[in-house]
């Protein structure tokens, strides 16, 4: 069976046009959904990874659609392939017409991995590049940095309850609960260095 996978990121941005791709590529049950691609934790995206069998062929229009992180996109693959189905990004080179399953899920895997470490070495670039930029505006002194987004009166009602929820978290660890800031990183969505930041300043 052909099982589709949509997400944009924001609740404003349109899913027809990922909708339209996946059912011409024959998709007979679609799971989508509107959600950052920050982490693995999307409703739509573990339903569709429970749902799946063996011989499946899981389509989505893009790999950017399963994540952001190439860790994450790389676990949701090696989770796929362990429910013994096969991956199809409408973006990338398809062998449909491979009768061998194995050889299709080698051939698969292969660009993929090509893919994936374009990608990644691309964000290197990119990061390096922001680097630069960041030290020469530091050098003529025009460097502000960024407006933080997790603080007790953000704007943003959702980062608002995610920095109080660290906070109460950090509390909790300083009164002896025992948790890590990996696991209240994990469980909120977000990087370690920022539950760092919050700490430092709370």
């Amino acid at each position: 069976m052909r099982v589709g996978y949509a997400r944009v990121s924001t609740l404003d941005q349109n899913l027809e046009r990922q909708l339209s791709r996946l059912k011409k590529a024959g998709a007979k049950k679609i799971f989508q959904e509107k959600i950052s691609g920050k982490d693995i934790n999307r409703p739509a995206l573990q339903e569709m990874l429970d749902y799946i069998h063996e011989d499946d062929q899981v389509i989505v229009l893009s790999l950017d659609r399963l994540g952001r992180n190439n860790q994450d996109i790389s676990d949701i693959i090696e989770y796929i392939e362990h429910k013994k189905a096969v991956l199809r990004v409408l973006n990338l080179p398809s062998f449909d017409n491979v009768q061998d399953k194995n050889l299709q899920r080698l051939l698969t895997n292969l660009v993929l991995e090509i893919y994936k470490y374009t990608a990644e070495n691309e964000r290197s670039q990119i990061r390096e590049r922001q680097r630069q930029g960041i030290e020469l505006a530091k050098q003529h002194g025009v460097y502000q940095g960024g407006i933080p987004q997790y603080t007790p009166d953000s704007k943003n009602p959702q980062k608002r309850h995610t920095y109080e929820r660290i906070v109460e978290l950090l509390h909790a660890k300083q009164q002896g609960q025992k948790i890590t800031i990996a696991e209240i990183a994990r469980d909120n969505g977000v990087s370690r260095n920022l539950v760092y930041k919050i700490q430092k300043n709370f």
